[in-house]
């Protein structure tokens, strides 16, 4: 999702497609910065990156969701195909739910994570952070599903906040004060109310046809402008995210796609998402790797959440035992201007952040009036969510 920043319009060197909320994106923003979210221009900072946090937390924000990569699996053998797929049991999820899945290859390597969402057990959409069509297909193979990307053709949008179930039902989706999280709804003209979100705080998803964008953005802008309503970029939900534990693919650990040293790799159990591995199936993609990482302890990393003394950010930091022995790396970090600490969620080499926990600090180099000064801060290990509120899982939804 984090990718080089591109400060003009357009790229002469790599032209960029423009999502179908692009121009109501553009229409708000000052700063102009842009990024390359899976080939899409994607906002990082639309005006103020502090005022588009506080919309996240105190009203509503409006988060462009668009070049999410989607696909679409339909067909007889869709839920026998998607279990062997992922780690969780795709049998036991109910229609019209979301669930937070990741796939492995057969070495039990991270290769994503995503959300599934279910319409019927012939009937499924994945949403991911990397491109898997060829595998994908490849792993369809002898199963009766048609399986097509359909990231071009449905525009996505996040309205994250307390204030986001108000501007809902006034722009006039009642229906959505019965959702719980992970609840979906598919309403007419084929758009998709999901309560989820990357924020950690009350808030939905809405998935659409690309021509209706537009019509729809105005009515949901138009029933928010007395409560706050924000347009945001990455750079604020990156900071609410983190606040919540919530991890990204190829940021805060390597997909196995895209390793290319052996020892980069990550299984569920270093990436802190063990929980999800549901070992009673019969199979899936890397079972076999996984019970013998685990019978013989051969994993190597732990995903650990940090509390470090001061306000000094620690952004790809190196985390130190006894401030002698490298024993880890920061792979997000911000100051929480909700829990009102400096944070962040690291890779640890075993046993350090498990069974060691005391005694670690962080270098960090900070800029003082164009000279670097290291400190050396005091880590505390902690657990996630760093930031946790009632309203995100409130139903029905708290309203404003």
């Amino acid at each position: 999702m984090k990718k080089e920043l591109i400060k003009s319009e357009s790229s002469f060197n790599n032209p960029l497609k423009k999502t179908p909320f692009y121009e109501k994106f553009s229409s708000q923003m000052t700063q102009g910065y842009w990024y390359d979210w899976s080939g899409y221009k994607a906002a990082s900072i639309i005006q103020d990156q502090e005022l588009e946090y506080f919309a996240i937390r105190s009203t509503t924000s409006l988060f462009d969701i668009s070049p999410l990569i989607k696909y679409r699996i339909k067909g007889k053998d869709t839920e026998k195909f998607l279990n062997k797929l992922t780690v969780r049991n795709v049998i036991l999820q109910k229609n019209n739910t979301v669930q937070y899945t990741l796939w492995c290859n057969d070495d039990g390597h991270v290769l994503d994570d995503g959300t599934l969402f279910k319409f019927s057990k012939f009937d499924y959409r994945l949403c991911c952070q990397e491109r898997h069509l060829p595998w994908l297909l490849d792993s369809a193979i002898g199963f009766d599903i048609e399986l097509f990307e359909e990231t071009d053709l449905v525009a996505g949008l996040s309205i994250q906040g307390p204030t986001s179930a108000s501007v809902l039902n006034n722009a006039g989706f009642s229906i959505i004060n019965t959702l719980k999280p992970f609840d979906f709804v598919t309403i007419e003209k084929n758009i998709l109310i999901s309560r989820t979100g990357f924020t950690g705080d009350l808030g939905y998803e809405i998935f659409l046809p690309n021509q209706l964008a537009n019509n729809f953005w105005d009515k949901i802008w138009e029933a928010g402008k007395y409560l706050g309503i924000k347009a945001i970029g990455f750079n604020a939900l990156n900071i609410a995210r983190v606040e919540t534990g919530f991890i990204v693919a190829n940021s805060d650990f390597i997909t196995a796609e895209h390793a290319i040293r052996n020892n980069r790799t990550r299984n569920p159990d270093e990436i802190g998402l063990s929980w999800m591995v549901d070992m009673s199936k019969p199979f899936f993609n890397g079972k076999d790797a996984i019970v013998k990482i685990r019978k013989n302890n051969l994993s190597k990393y732990v995903f650990a959440a940090l509390e470090i003394d001061g306000k000094e950010p620690a952004d790809g930091a190196i985390i130190y035992h006894d401030k002698k022995h490298e024993v880890g790396i920061i792979t997000a970090a911000t100051w929480s201007p909700t829990a009102k600490k400096s944070i962040a969620l690291a890779s640890m080499k075993l046993p350090y952040g498990q069974k060691i926990k005391s005694n670690l600090w962080v270098e960090i180099y900070a800029l003082r009036e164009l000279e670097y000064y290291k400190m050396m801060k005091k880590v505390s290990i902690v657990k996630t969510p760093f930031v946790k509120l009632k309203r995100r899982t409130l139903t029905p939804p708290l309203k404003n």
